[in-house]
């Protein structure tokens, strides 16, 4: 799936191997749900109530792990015209830019992802506006629950500390909400890696590379030939 990606360190490839599973595990649960549901429904005029709400929030995770995805096979699209006009060092320099600025942005999704996560977990939201200088008292919102997806009996263990001992009827809204700070780490993560591969000259951009069109005209001289 990885399109040539090597990772390189124990982290890398620990993550590496989690994000491609969990994108896997993902669209088959997607596919298969899905169709759990189309033949309850026009085949016993029934279905999974929380069928939908549970398609939702796996199609959500998916894009957040494509996010991260993306950035790890420079599989973002971009508009490299003005990019191109300057020399290999130039563009270096540029691409190095685009990284910092990647780098801080994914920062500061991941500090928004962690203070609209951590209420409804019962944790604490960051203070300062742009970088988190410490901890403030939050609304505890951890007994909000989802509209339909019913709550596991394994998973009741957790009531004690989260719910005050009170049973949840659905499934809390801080498990599958914790993608979102899961989400933007991976993110952050995959941008450092970008930028410390663009500095050690490993790559040259964060966008989509030009091999496809290069095996297209590669192609169309093949055909020439013949």
């Amino acid at each position: 799936m990885s399109s040539g990606y090597q990772p390189t360190s124990a982290l890398g490839r620990i993550v590496h191997e989690f994000e491609e599973t969990a994108i896997a595990v993902i669209l088959g649960l997607m596919t298969i749900i899905t169709f759990i549901n189309v033949v309850l429904r026009y085949g016993f005029n029934t279905g999974l109530i929380w069928g939908l709400e549970a398609v939702t929030f796996l199609f959500a995770w998916l894009v957040l792990f494509g996010m991260s995805y993306a950035v790890k096979v420079t599989g973002h699209l971009g508009v490299d015209a003005v990019i191109n006009l300057f020399s290999s060092p130039v563009r270096r320099v540029l691409a190095l830019i685009a990284s910092v600025v990647c780098i801080f942005y994914a920062m500061l999704l991941l500090k928004g992802a962690w203070d609209y996560w951590a209420p409804f977990a019962g944790l604490d939201a960051t203070s300062g506006r742009w970088f988190p200088t410490g901890f403030e008292n939050s609304r505890d919102q951890a007994w909000y629950s989802t509209v339909d997806m019913p709550m596991p009996d394994w998973l009741r263990f957790i009531e004690a500390s989260m719910n005050q001992g009170e049973a949840y009827e659905k499934l809390p809204r801080f498990i599958p909400y914790a993608m979102l700070p899961l989400g933007m780490a991976l993110l952050l993560f995959r941008f450092i890696q970008a930028g410390v591969r663009i500095f050690t000259g490993v790559s040259t951009s964060l966008i989509v590379s030009h091999e496809a069109e290069d095996d297209i005209e590669a192609v169309k001289h093949m055909n020439a030939g013949d």
